[in-house]
């Protein structure tokens, strides 16, 4: 017999559509949705207890796109007939007492790979059980089920083709799961409750940059326009292998990850949306190539729920202490800020300062050349990019950042000819240009090494290296593994 109350808590899965916890607690009389603003999410946090390096964990364009998509998961939960709770507090402490509240039996809710996240959900079921309350977990943040994986998650492959392999060959995506009919809600026992503010938080409010790829708006009726957009009113699916490693503009790439690590898109949505566009449109490579990258998303995901906490370590799962890392916090700073004098990588960096976003190939070499070329500790430049970017996810963030550094799930040297890459994808300089206008008049053929401008030249550009533009702080001719990638 069906519980007569249920709580939903929502985590990383802000939507109505294919939402395991959201389907099962309707079984119930009464379904109350709650969200809660975790205190520790935000601010100033000390990375791996270390004081000398200090970082904020979530940054202004995530935390916009994370009230934007509560306020939009609560529209949406109105318009049929429920609402949602919203509370600033610790999840173990403010899930409990709303389920004590409206005499809750189960509360249903989404469970997570990563630790952080295992930790505040072990303290949120501890607790409901102290409170006679049941705790039901689903697993709703990847394509394949972790149930239905070929072997035990402990057991999966560490090599990501291998992987791919094993679930494309021996396992099924299942179905997405259809909106369930909301039962009443009883809001009134307990109060809704306003979404904090940014200030509220702990964060700057920011406007939308006129520069940005696209403008991020968080919550599942965007996500779920992002992706009728991309597929069926452009209908650019059909080239994405083409365009991936675009640089500017917003439909070189389908740009859903924001969506999808904040869970406002399911994973199995999309893929549907892709297996329907191909029996529709067209199947070819690049349709392929989007259910590929959502693997690679959930390869890290079971990385994460294999190894723990090592991914977070210097040495990486692979435990390395081959590597010389430095100690350089005015180079950190210099890379940070897009001041490096290399103007790829600036151009990347200023991008991701001023949107919350960067391309693949963007975070690629930005990533490479502080890792590689500069050798410094790359946990410091994940954990930049976690306080920065608007799609932030910690599988992806760091276990990308770990295999970029020759630490996680490969160990091949990685490091990237910079210069290369920003002629072989920004041939006439226009993603430069766009982020480092000091360069504006410089000419394609040269604005991506302006240090090699005669005094004659510079002048008539109008720049001066070290004056207008910095001088590069590394040789990129003897930098730390000059290849490409």
């Amino acid at each position: 017999m069906a519980s007569d109350t249920a709580v939903v808590w929502f985590r990383r899965d802000l939507r109505v559509h294919d939402n395991e916890a959201l389907v099962e607690a309707c079984e119930a009389g009464e379904v109350l949705p709650v969200v809660a603003f975790d205190p520790r999410e935000y601010g100033e946090r000390a990375f791996g207890g270390d004081d000398s390096f200090r970082f904020e964990k979530t940054g202004p364009y995530r935390a916009r796109f994370r009230r934007e998509s509560v306020a939009d998961l609560r529209e949406r939960l109105r318009d049929r007939g429920s609402d949602l709770v919203v509370r600033h507090g610790r999840p173990e402490e403010v899930v409990p007492a709303v389920a004590a509240a409206v005499d809750a039996d189960v509360v249903h809710f989404q469970t997570l790979a990563t630790p952080e996240e295992r930790a505040v959900e072990n303290a949120v079921r501890k607790r409901l059980r102290e409170v006679g309350v049941t705790p039901s977990r689903h697993w709703t943040q990847t394509l394949y089920h972790l149930n239905d994986l070929p072997s035990p998650y402990t057991d999966i492959s560490d090599t990501y083709t291998s992987f791919r392999k094993s679930v494309e060959g021996d396992a099924t995506v299942r179905d997405p799961l259809p909106e369930p009919d909301l039962p009443r809600a009883p809001v009134g026992d307990v109060g809704a409750g306003p979404l904090p503010t940014a200030s509220g938080l702990g964060v700057d409010e920011v406007e939308y940059d006129e520069r940005a790829a696209l403008a991020f708006e968080g919550g599942e009726s965007s996500g779920l326009d992002r992706l009728d957009r991309y597929l069926w009113r452009e209908d650019r699916l059909r080239k994405y292998k083409d365009t991936r490693n675009g640089l500017l503009g917003q439909g070189f790439s389908s740009k859903l990850s924001p969506w999808l690590n904040a869970g406002c898109l399911s994973p199995r949505y999309v893929h549907a949306a892709v297996d329907r566009y191909e029996h529709e449109r067209v199947s070819n490579d690049s349709t392929y190539w989007l259910v590929f990258e959502l693997l690679w998303r959930d390869f890290f995901q079971f990385q994460f729920a294999k190894h723990g906490a090592d991914f977070f370590g210097q040495g990486g799962i692979r435990g390395r202490d081959d590597i010389d890392w430095r100690q350089d916090d005015a180079a950190l700073e210099r890379w940070a800020g897009g001041e490096t004098g290399i103007p790829f990588v600036d151009a990347a960096m200023r991008e991701l300062n001023a949107t919350g976003y960067q391309s693949n190939r963007a975070r690629q070499n930005a990533a490479s050349f502080l890792a590689n070329t500069l050798r410094i500790d790359w946990r410091k430049g994940a954990a930049y990019f976690e306080t920065q970017l608007v799609d932030y996810d910690p599988a992806s963030n760091y276990g990308n950042w770990a295999y970029i550094a020759g630490v996680g799930n490969d160990s091949r040297d990685r490091s990237f000819d910079i210069v290369n890459q920003a002629n072989t994808y920004d041939g006439d300089g226009a993603y430069v240009k766009r982020w480092v206008p000091e360069l504006s008049d410089v000419p394609a053929e040269a604005v991506h090494e302006p240090w090699e401008l005669s005094d004659t030249e510079q002048a008539e550009y109008d720049v001066q290296v070290g004056v207008d533009y910095p001088e590069p702080m590394i040789d990129l001719r003897i930098a730390i593994g000059r290849f490409d990638s």
